[in-house]
């Protein structure tokens, strides 16, 4: 098996996590510009969104896991898949990358480099949907990994896009995504007061699938052959 050293998987999980908010904003900014219809603008941010994510994951994964995540990061650090040492420079990357990724976005479309998000997305409904959404991918990650992990990027891919839909909050799952987000003033902005409920939200989300999928992925035993008795 190929291992990468620290610099590297760094790299790639500030570019997955780049290109992932390069995707989801610039999808979003032009949808806007296309269509007024919002469910139709939303269907392409999904689709494309989805797609991204199974291609990052399939050619990034080998390198760094391809968490893109912090919520995925800490479940990974908590269940010693990531060693303690490396998880800083697996946030660090991500936050830098997603805002990156804003900003990338923003250039393609002749705007600011970055902006201050005024679109409202908070109450209840916003937070639990963040805990379901966040819950539901850090369940299909470890699932995933568990019992069909070439599959993993469509697992992935597949549960982002249905759940932009059967989510109130269109699934962030991701606190570097969802600061990101907070930096473009477009379709999938999130105002910056807004965030302390999201991230509470997602962080809760992943911890409850850790110990939810801890359990029920760990057999209560492993059969066994009885060994042989001598006849007498």
């Amino acid at each position: 098996m190929i291992s990468y050293d620290l610099p590297r998987r760094a790299v790639a999980e500030a570019l997955g996590a780049g290109l992932l908010v390069a995707t989801v904003v610039g999808s979003g900014i032009m949808a806007e510009t296309l269509t007024h219809d919002t469910a139709l603008a939303l269907l392409a941010n999904t689709l494309a969104t989805g797609a991204m994510l199974v291609v990052l994951i399939t050619i990034l994964g080998p390198i760094s896991g391809a968490h893109f995540n912090p919520a995925v990061s800490l479940v990974f650090c908590l269940n010693r898949s990531l060693p303690p040492r490396d998880l800083p420079a697996y946030l660090a990357a991500q936050f830098a990358g997603g805002i990156a990724g804003t900003i990338a976005a923003h250039l393609m479309f002749a705007l600011p480099p970055l902006e201050i998000a005024t679109k409202p997305r908070a109450g209840p409904a916003q937070w639990f949907s963040e805990i379901v959404a966040t819950f539901g991918l850090v369940a299909v990650i470890l699932a995933g990994l568990r019992f069909e992990r070439r599959a993993v990027p469509w697992l992935v891919g597949l549960f982002i896009t249905a759940a932009y839909w059967f989510t109130a909050s269109t699934s962030f799952a991701n606190p570097a995504v969802a600061v990101a987000r907070a930096l473009t003033d477009s379709f999938s902005g999130i105002r910056p007061a807004d965030l302390p409920g999201f991230i509470v939200a997602e962080l809760l989300g992943a911890f409850i699938a850790l110990a939810l999928m801890g359990w029920l992925l760990r057999p209560e035993s492993i059969e066994q052959s009885e060994p042989l008795k001598a006849e007498p």
